[in-house]
């Protein structure tokens, strides 16, 4: 009984294997033209559909650059911890800590005349009734004593800034200019962050001259006492196009919040309405790498146009390339990870498209699996039921692992290749369990009408 139900087996799989070559020579045969009268068979989409999507895919690329500004004016100007993290190492680069020795000794010898200071010094001596000679020797010493001094001063304003109080002075005027960053944008004179109406931007000097003057005095250099409060702004930044910062600020950190949105749904709905979506899916990454190869473009030419741009008599071009690289590294940093992703989203798209190379490609792929799952059912490893559960609902798990994958990308920040990478690599790790872990099911409908058992083939 079962080897007739094995030939009655063999015989339907030969019948439908040749009602499958008849399909593809049916296939291969044009179609007839319909008969007059006939109605008229459905037409694909028109190629107004195809033009729309290249309007969509185009936009949503082109709008990605300026999102990428407006992100991460938002993140870095609106958060607080951000902000200090970002700033805060440039306390410790030294470049920045030998700048604001220069100025801070600048403004103590605006102050306090050391020379002059020094000279009253001896002279008061000198008036006690010292003799000739050792008149002339102190009248000698005026020289060298202001020289020391000017030095002592130096050695101990660099090695305050080189230490880490000068650190967490920094940090915490850092942490003050960012609450006071929007009383700035209205040019709030009390405010730490100025913004001149020349296009400039400065940091107050007054609570860092404080701190070294307390450091001077601890260090036994009396003088010190007599440094008054200081109301000094040192500029870090000049430039004609600053001007409108207040108007730029407030429209980043608005729009920050959608723009990034709307480029992904501009790119998203150019796919969806195209008339071959694997094919738009492809582009619309290859668009998106390109706008973000083009911002990491646009970012290197910034900083050399800002160096250009400065006077060294406002700002060190070595401190003016500190300052744009440490607020363009965020910036850069997504972009590449959105760059990476682009390029992952356009293989991925051309692996599952309807091309010769990815169609044998899953071919090879979907064997090797077969061949996996039939070496393990051969050893009594087998999913059973819940592969089978798995196989009928295969797309709608590649779906979920697809949205999470998303998800993590879009929402967790900040944003770098790291993350995107790992995200990839573990969303790929958990299709290729999925594709080991299903049991493909073929039924055979007729076989079971004649009498043959319903068999599952691998």
């Amino acid at each position: 009984m079962a080897d007739q139900s094995n030939v009655d087996l063999q015989r339907r799989i030969e019948e439908l294997e040749a009602e499958n070559g008849a399909l593809r020579e049916q296939r291969s045969v044009p179609p007839a033209a319909p008969a007059v009268g006939a109605a008229p068979r459905q037409k694909r989409r028109s190629w107004g559909w195809t033009l729309l999507a290249t309007v969509l895919i185009v936009l949503g690329a082109v709008l990605a650059p300026v999102a990428l500004v407006a992100s991460w004016t938002k993140t870095a100007l609106t958060d607080t911890d951000r902000f200090v993290a970002t700033y805060a190492p440039l306390a410790e680069d030294p470049q920045m800590q030998a700048y604001v020795t220069d100025q801070v000794v600048a403004v103590i010898n605006q102050q306090i005349d050391i020379p002059e200071i020094t000279s009253d010094v001896i002279d008061g001596i000198t008036e006690l009734g010292t003799g000739p000679r050792a008149t002339e020797a102190l009248q000698a010493l005026k020289g060298p004593a202001a020289s020391g001094m000017q030095t002592l001063v130096e050695n101990a304003v660099t090695r305050f800034v080189q230490s880490d109080a000068f650190a967490n002075v920094w940090a915490t005027a850092l942490r003050v200019s960012h609450t006071q960053l929007e009383r700035a944008m209205g040019t709030d004179p009390d405010a730490a962050l100025q913004l001149g109406d020349n296009g400039s931007i400065g940091i107050q000097l007054g609570p860092i001259i404080a701190e070294a003057k307390s450091a001077l005095v601890d260090r036994g250099i009396s003088l010190a006492n007599q440094i008054p409060e200081v109301d000094r702004t040192i500029i870090i930044a000049q430039s004609d196009a600053l001007a409108s910062v207040k108007l730029a600020y407030g429209l980043a950190v608005t729009a920050g919040a959608w723009l990034p949105w709307t480029a992904i749904f501009l790119l998203a709905l150019g796919v969806v309405v195209a008339r071959r979506r694997s094919i738009a899916l492809i582009w619309a990454a290859v668009a998106l790498a390109l706008s973000m190869a083009l911002a990491l473009a646009g970012l290197a030419v910034g900083s050399i146009l800002l160096i250009s741009a400065l006077s060294p008599a406002v700002l060190p071009s070595g401190v003016a390339a500190l300052l744009y690289n440490t607020v363009a590294s965020d910036m850069r940093a997504t972009a590449i990870a959105v760059l990476v992703l682009a390029i992952v989203v356009a293989l991925v798209g051309w692996l599952a498209g309807p091309f010769d190379i990815p169609r044998r490609l899953r071919a090879m792929a979907s064997e090797a699996a077969g061949a996996v799952r039939g070496a393990a059912e051969r050893r009594g490893i087998t999913t059973g039921r819940v592969g089978v559960w798995i196989y009928t609902r295969r797309m709608l798990l590649r779906g979920v692992i697809a949205v999470v994958a998303a998800a993590v990308v879009l929402f967790v920040r900040p944003i770098t290749v790291e993350l995107t990478l790992w995200t990839l690599v573990l969303a790929a790790l958990a299709l290729a369990i999925l594709e080991l872990v299903q049991r493909p099911v073929i039924t055979v409908p007729a076989a079971a009408e004649e009498g043959v058992p319903v068999v599952e083939v691998e």
